[in-house]
């Protein structure tokens, strides 16, 4: 299913922070989401939405972290709050993965960086003493009228999907 996003590309480089803070509008946004089917944030309105961005499918942090998202996703859903995973990859590797791992949360694909530069969430990573770009994982809470609520930058995936809903809870 092709991708449409709504969200101005950004000329950010790999190291600049997003425009979009606390409290502000997010612009709607229209991506591919597993299931085969699009997903708009306008169509959102209503409910809490969690992006969490994690750098690619079927790596050990990134596993963990659908898991922990999984295993809560009732009790996510008791909030009205809808979860979304959002890396670069594929439709076919998110659909992959998803099944694999039995994942409950629906995987946003984000290949032509839309989502991640309107996020800033694009950094310059060293691995293996090559630097290269890649996504930071970090997570954001938007409200139910479509504003960023809160943001997380730099998490580590152990114990984060509790973080985020106990922050969700104290609402």
């Amino acid at each position: 299913m092709a991708k449409k996003i709504d969200v101005k590309k950004s000329t950010k480089t790999a190291s600049s922070k997003s425009n979009l803070g606390e409290g502000q509008m997010v612009a709607d946004f229209s991506v591919a989401c597993t299931g085969n089917r699009q997903v708009s944030l306008k169509d959102l309105r209503g409910k809490f939405v969690v992006l969490y961005f994690y750098p690619k499918d079927a790596t050990p942090g990134c596993t963990l972290e659908g898991h922990e998202f999984t295993k809560l996703n009732e009790q996510f859903k008791a909030q009205e709050v809808v979860v979304f995973g959002v890396s670069r990859d594929s439709m076919t590797s998110h659909e992959k993965f998803k099944a694999k791992e039995c994942y409950s949360v629906d995987l946003l694909s984000d290949t032509d960086e839309t989502l991640c530069q309107a996020f800033a969430v694009i950094k310059e990573k060293n691995m293996y003493g090559k630097k290269v770009k890649g996504i930071e994982r970090s997570t954001f809470v938007i409200d139910k009228e479509g504003r960023l609520l809160k943001e997380w930058r730099g998490v580590k995936a152990e114990g984060h999907a509790q973080t985020v809903l106990d922050f969700i809870k104290n609402i």
